[in-house]
């Protein structure tokens, strides 16, 4: 998600960083709390400064408490030498969890697999089924699915015309999601895949639960892809991925 850092690099670091109530929190901090902003916790800062991590519309944001304890100052703050000093607490202390929290929600979401289950390698996408660039990251995909080094996830949603819906939700009825996806895919313009002219409730409440998701990550288009790389960072790629992308995304051949 673009909105997560670009998505999250975990980085391995030695902050003294702490949490505490927000009862605690002193009062110009308790007034961008009182804005809508989630403080997360706290690290340290040069200059006499206090450093806040704080979590605001899916952003990471600095805050800098002065040493009357009297002001705050919001935003990167930089030493002598261009290096930004907000970069890594907001990492440890917004992203990182974030990025678990995110990681954690598409597990639980509703999704057709796509591949080997034991594959080492996870990649979720946002999948409609008229969707041509999700065919063509299919496509692109296969050498490492077929592999066995890579297992897709779709997330499946319908947002490109009027009978994505009832397409996903063909999907999902199907006696074999997986087979069915996997014709669906390898016929590209050619698919025969249908579209449910009524979509049962069971199946209408994972739609919407994936609709929903894919809204609170901000994504308004498919397909939204999702890994980890090699450092364990939640990475994002939107739309099909040009081959030193793709690389990344699906690992070593």
């Amino acid at each position: 998600m673009p909105r997560l850092r670009h998505l999250l690099t975990l980085l391995p670091l030695t902050l003294a960083a702490t949490l505490a109530h927000a009862e605690d929190w002193p009062a110009p901090i308790k007034q961008i709390e009182a804005k809508g902003a989630k403080i997360l916790g706290t690290f340290d800062a040069p200059s006499g400064l206090k450093g806040y991590a704080a979590q605001y519309q899916n952003r990471g944001m600095a805050l800098y408490l002065t040493a009357d304890g009297k002001s705050v100052i919001a935003g990167n703050l930089y030493d002598a030498q261009g290096n930004d000093l907000s970069s890594a607490p907001l990492d440890k202390l917004v992203y990182a969890p974030m990025a678990k929290e995110v990681w954690a929600k598409m597990e639980k979401s509703s999704w057709i697999q796509d591949g080997d289950v034991n594959a080492p390698r996870t990649v979720y996408l946002f999948s409609d089924p008229n969707c041509p660039y999700c065919n063509m990251f299919w496509e692109q995909a296969r050498p490492w699915v077929k592999a066995g080094k890579v297992q897709l996830r779709h997330i499946m949603v319908g947002i490109i015309r009027e009978d994505s819906p009832g397409k996903s939700a063909a999907l999902f009825a199907a006696k074999d999601p997986q087979k069915a996806l996997q014709e669906h895919e390898a016929a590209g313009k050619g698919s025969k895949l249908q579209a449910l002219d009524k979509i049962p409730a069971d199946i209408e409440a994972k739609l919407d639960a994936n609709m929903k998701l894919m809204e609170e990550l901000e994504l308004s288009a498919t397909p939204a892809i999702f890994y980890r790389d090699d450092k364990g960072g939640l990475q994002q790629q939107q739309g099909a991925p040009s081959p030193e992308k793709l690389g990344k995304i699906m690992g070593p051949k």
